[in-house]
């Protein structure tokens, strides 16, 4: 029996982004907050996703649960359980809402009942504990197999998709065939782009919500290099000494980070100047770890002696991606086949899971000790790993593909037009590392592109007004909220 189980959050107090934000925005957030406590008296708000750690869905609902306990509004979140078809099945329409074909497996009666049938075993679990009025968010495919029970409660359903493309073809087709027969229990649809929702679906009950960063969770908290160099010393990054860290009054301060990531390389661990080239991924063919790899390998690193580290997460602590062992295999070989000079310049890099908040700073040591990050996916539902580099100050360089047009604006990062092009993006990497002057500058204006449009209290804004439309009758009906700016790749 396969049932959902709830993940506890702390309270985080919103008072900390009023620094940032400023005391307008500040304010907004603080009036957002009131009216929902008052418009949701009695009511629970659930989100309901596919795991409690790893991914950017987690990694959210983990930062705006605790922001929205702390707004007085009785939010919970539960995360479903599935076996190892289930979630075989899962990936196959994750990788079809992009546009790709995937494993190649089917998506017919046989993967419908049993996707069916893993969704009313959650369901029969989560129906103890949603009642009539309650506000229900299923994130993600995984999740939306929940509607059609949770609506019979009596409970507003709201679908939120995370992922998706602008184009269709037969694998688009395929995956929404497969998934169109659950929505009609849904009240209202959220994707990260307006351009994500299909065309059949109902206009005035779609809205488009970007997501979002914390400044202060542990992945995009502010470290100083010393501590940078001391996290990735223990992880075994860079080479050097073992430092404890000092307080302010001398004494040694607790380690943010005691464990060792598995490392694949051929050589001792890097000089701390050596320039660093950084994509942090899951271990997913969506992401091209091998292509950031091989680009690299034949045309960034001609004229300069930057090297490469790809990271991603131990593949056991992922429990909704069963692919990613076999992707972390296939980069395996990949860098085998390299030539020996080129080898002796990547690192293959799995972050252990065990703790995920010491994962998370393992994450913030390397993007920040990047002279340049990357993210070369051939397709993105948004990748937020893209506004954690900016917000970091750093040169990002990035495919023109889903969300990432929408955070990279002109002057704050360089967008790769065609992320198969390889020799493009080794001559890009290539010329940045000769200027530092362009990669601070870039890096300057991304951190306040971030700040202005990517901080999370647009995005608990955003899921307000929304919530607010669905529970009180008589508003008018939830409508497409204003989407970011877009931008074309710079020449």
């Amino acid at each position: 029996m396969h049932t959902p189980f709830e993940v506890k959050v702390p309270v985080r107090a919103q008072s900390r982004l009023r620094p940032l934000i400023g005391a307008t925005r500040y304010a907004e957030l603080e009036q957002t907050g009131s009216r929902a406590r008052a418009v949701l008296g009695g009511i629970t708000v659930w989100n309901v996703s596919s795991t409690a750690d790893g991914g950017g869905v987690a990694e959210m609902l983990h930062v705006l649960v605790g922001y929205i306990l702390n707004a007085g509004v009785d939010v919970r979140w539960v995360v479903l359980s599935g076996d190892e078809e289930f979630f075989r099945i899962t990936k196959r329409i994750h990788n079809r809402l992009h546009g790709f074909s995937g494993d190649d497996g089917e998506l017919g009666p046989a993967e419908a009942a049993h996707y069916r049938g893993i969704a009313e075993q959650n369901a029969e679990g989560l129906s103890k504990s949603v009642h009539a009025g309650d506000v229900v968010l299923l994130h993600d495919p995984q999740s939306l197999g929940l509607a059609e029970a949770v609506s019979e409660i009596g409970a507003i359903v709201v679908w939120r998709s995370h992922i998706g493309t602008a184009l269709s073809n037969r694998w688009t087709e395929d995956a929404w065939t497969f998934l169109r027969p659950h929505l009609g229990a849904c009240r209202a649809f959220v994707f990260s782009r307006e351009s994500y929702a299909p065309s059949w679906l109902p206009a005035e009950r779609v809205t488009t919500i970007h997501p979002s960063i914390d400044p202060f969770s542990p992945k995009n908290q502010g470290l100083a290099d010393p501590e940078v160099r001391s996290i990735l010393t223990t992880v075994g990054v860079l080479a050097g000494p073992d430092v404890a860290q000092l307080s302010s009054n001398g004494k040694p301060r607790r380690r943010r980070v005691t464990r060792r990531a598995a490392i694949v390389a051929d050589g001792p661990p890097l000089d701390p100047e050596t320039p660093v080239v950084i994509q942090v991924s899951r271990w997913d063919r969506l992401k091209d770890m091998q292509g950031v790899m091989e680009g690299f390998a034949e045309h960034g690193i001609l004229r300069n002696e930057a090297h490469l580290v790809l990271a991603g997460p131990a593949v056991a602590g992922v429990t909704d991606d069963p692919e990613g062992a076999e992707v972390l295999e296939e980069c395996v070989a990949a860098w085998e086949s390299l030539p020996i000079g080129a080898r002796r310049r990547v690192r293959l890099v799995a972050l252990p899971m065990v703790n995920v908040r010491e994962n998370a700073v393992m994450v913030n040591a390397l993007q920040r000790h990047a002279s340049v990050i990357v993210q070369k996916s051939l397709a993105e539902g948004f990748g937020l790993t893209v506004a954690e580099g900016m917000w970091k100050a750093k040169a990002v360089v990035a495919s023109a593909v889903g969300g990432i047009i929408d955070q990279i604006a002109p002057d704050t990062g360089i967008l790769l037009e065609d992320p198969t092009d390889l020799d493009a993006y080794g001559r890009v990497l290539a010329w940045l590392l000769e200027r530092p002057g362009t990669i601070a500058d870039l890096g300057a204006r991304a951190r306040q592109r971030v700040l202005e449009d990517f901080v999370g209290d647009k995005h608990l804004i955003a899921y307000a007004k929304l919530i607010e439309r669905l529970v009180i009758p008589g508003l008018a009906p939830a409508g497409v909220l204003g989407s970011a700016d877009t931008a074309a790749p710079p020449d």
